[in-house]
């Protein structure tokens, strides 16, 4: 058994790593920015609930590090839609970079013998075109929030290096679930209302992940040695289209897909007129990742489909009100 501290406890990901943990045998400790109660189901999981403030290069990690083995790092500044901050770099690498250095740094410090970073597909880049990506591949981080991911790795294998620390990298391309927030929650809504969709000619391939098998993973790399060092792309292993995973919604839903067929070509144009490429584009290119490498390594295997996971989601969906907290 190992303690585990979790940060971004009450995140949409660390609530399920928070749940996932102690039925593998491990004792958690759930990292949060202010003093309240662990939100969500995964509550009467955790041994202790920590606050630790903002994460930056000034948090003091001291106390919610005191015994513990491992650490699971997601906190983060993640992808914002209406951004408002004149130097949004400055603050994703205030963050994620340094931020993410300075708790590897006090973790070797205070002896913890390994770090599991939850990075990002986006490291590698923002699209594919006929192969999947892999470990080996060349990053092209395309954003601020992708640069900030692969300069925090770059960071933590620094770290590696000077003091020992195990530093276990995994990159997820998009994680759905129970209580999956932003793009893929508004794609849930319009499916939910029935609304046309001009989608129906749409020809890509995505990978993605459930929460759930992503969780699973968090806790495969905790305690396995072979991890050692370990850069792991993830995935559900199921690949779909953008057509193809609105038919899944849609039945998860019990609902009609109703999609309409339309150049993709105009779909683009139409972004980039509106200022919104960057909600266009994902639901037309493609974006695979070959998850081959940790099952080879550790063994590991989704514990559920994709089907699984889409049908969890929509039983979140619809008992919660469409989304909405209970």
């Amino acid at each position: 058994m190992a303690r585990v501290l979790v940060t971004g406890a009450n995140g949409f990901v660390g609530r399920m790593v928070c749940a996932t943990l102690p039925p593998a045998g491990h004792e958690v400790r759930a990292a949060v920015r202010s003093p309240k109660r662990l939100d969500g189901a995964s509550a009467g999981e955790v041994g202790e609930v920590v606050a630790v403030g903002s994460i930056g290069p000034e948090t003091d990690w001291r106390a919610a590090l005191s015994g513990v083995d491992v650490v699971v790092h997601l906190a983060g500044r993640v992808h914002v839609l209406k951004e408002t901050l004149k130097d949004p770099r400055a603050e994703f690498h205030r963050v994620n970079v340094l931020g993410t250095e300075r708790l590897a740094r006090a973790a070797a410090e205070m002896g913890v013998k390994r770090m599991v970073h939850v990075s990002s597909i986006g490291v590698n880049g923002i699209s594919t075109h006929n192969r999947a990506f892999t470990e080996a591949d060349e990053p092209v981080p395309h954003n601020h929030y992708a640069i900030s991911k692969w300069e925090a790795e770059k960071a933590l294998r620094r770290v590696a290096d000077e003091t020992g620390l195990d530093v276990v990298i995994l990159r997820p391309p998009l994680v759905y679930g129970p209580g999956v927030k932003a793009n893929f929650l508004r794609l849930m809504h319009l499916v939910n209302r029935r609304l046309p969709l001009p989608l129906g000619s749409v020809d890509n391939r995505r990978s993605l992940i459930y929460v759930g098998n992503l969780a699973d993973a968090v806790a495969a790399c905790i305690s396995d040695p072979r991890a050692a060092g370990e850069l792991f792309l993830l995935s559900d292993g199921d690949d779909v289209s953008t057509p193809g995973l609105l038919k899944f919604i849609a039945s998860a839903l019990h609902k009609p897909a109703v999609l309409l067929p339309f150049p993709p070509g105009l779909l683009r144009a139409a972004g980039r007129l509106t200022g919104q490429p960057s909600m266009v584009e994902p639901l037309l290119d493609s974006l695979t990742l070959d998850g081959g490498r940790i099952h080879t390594t550790l063994g590991w295997r989704p514990p559920y489909t994709m089907t699984d996971g889409l049908r969890e989601t929509a039983r979140w969906y619809e008992r919660t009100g469409n989304g909405h907290a209970p």
